[in-house]
């Protein structure tokens, strides 16, 4: 389906049209709530010009659409089964940026994959407050695609992982309601697609055209057009090395259950399969730590019913 051009006065949600975009085909869930979360915020935005109300009006004829063709789609349908595919599929964008980062392997794919990592953690707004962990990888990320890029354009060598105080330039920005990006806020694209270069290639009225690979544009350049940043490389499908945050408190005890029998809602039991998968997902980049806390998590919910 093609799309009417996003107006510059919804300039904010170009980004997550984007990401929507080249996901079409990759993964229809990433799609669908990206261009959920861009209705969202273009209604808050539009003054009701005709070329805004077009476009608003085809993204909910296409979400409704969506809806219908994938209903046996749970990641669709249900937002329990979304947060946490959305979830997952952020943090391993981010694992993937994060671990070229550490390694030295500084480029515009870096910058394009934590740019859209940053986006992406944008979009898990829409079930919701973000959690502490989310909201650091998503200033980190923001932060490290501008300082790789300016590195990279003023041809300087960027210095692997956290430098101190580097997310100060981001204090202010993290619980912003509207995904207004500073100049120090990249944003989309996504892991490991086997499309990444077909679906970025796509039909897009956003497009730049004037894109190339020598010529780096400015960080203002970047945030008005998502589209001059290429795709991370497919051939890197299992990213890892990256030490997921952990909030300045004691560790996480294990948690041993009380003998208790208790009478599970389901959405209580999604959100138990939920943390299941995060530890799943840890335990696919060797993070033991992380595992063990989610799993914990669903032990608790399971046996107590509760959930914090």
């Amino acid at each position: 389906m093609e799309f009417p051009p996003c107006p510059a006065s919804l300039k904010q949600i170009q980004h997550f049209l984007k990401i929507a975009q080249e996901h079409d085909v990759r993964d229809i869930v990433v799609a669908y709530w990206s261009r959920l979360y861009a209705l969202q915020v273009g209604l808050k935005l539009t003054t009701q010009q005709p070329e805004e109300t077009r476009l608003l009006l085809a993204i909910m004829d296409w979400l409704e659409s969506m809806k219908k063709e994938h209903a046996d789609n749970e990641a669709i349908t249900n937002e329990v089964a979304a947060q946490a595919h959305m979830e997952n599929y952020a943090l391993k964008l981010f694992l993937y940026a994060d671990k070229q980062d550490r390694d030295g392997n500084f480029g515009k794919n870096v910058v394009k994959a934590f740019y859209s990592s940053g986006v992406i953690y944008d979009v898990l707004q829409t079930y919701g407050e973000l959690s502490e962990e989310a909201l650091h990888n998503r200033k980190y990320a923001k932060w490290k695609a501008a300082y790789i890029h300016n590195c990279l354009k003023n041809g300087e060598t960027p210095i692997s992982g956290p430098m101190g105080e580097e997310e100060g330039g981001e204090e202010g920005n993290e619980n912003n309601d509207t995904p207004t990006l500073s100049p120090q806020e990249p944003s989309n694209e996504a892991p490991g697609g086997n499309d990444s270069n077909e679906a970025a290639g796509g039909d897009d009225s956003n497009e730049n055209p004037e894109n190339t690979d020598n010529n780096i544009p400015d960080a203002e350049a970047i945030l008005n057009n998502p589209d001059i940043l290429p795709s991370p490389p497919v051939e890197e499908e299992k990213p890892g090395g990256f030490e997921p945050f952990v909030p300045p408190t004691t560790p996480h005890p294990v948690y041993t259950p009380p003998v208790v029998k208790v009478q599970l809602t389901s959405d209580q039991m999604m959100k138990a399969q939920k943390y299941c998968k995060y530890a799943g997902s840890a335990l696919d980049y060797d993070d033991v730590n992380t595992a063990i806390e989610n799993l914990n998590k669903a032990l608790k919910l399971l046996t107590t019913g509760q959930d914090n």
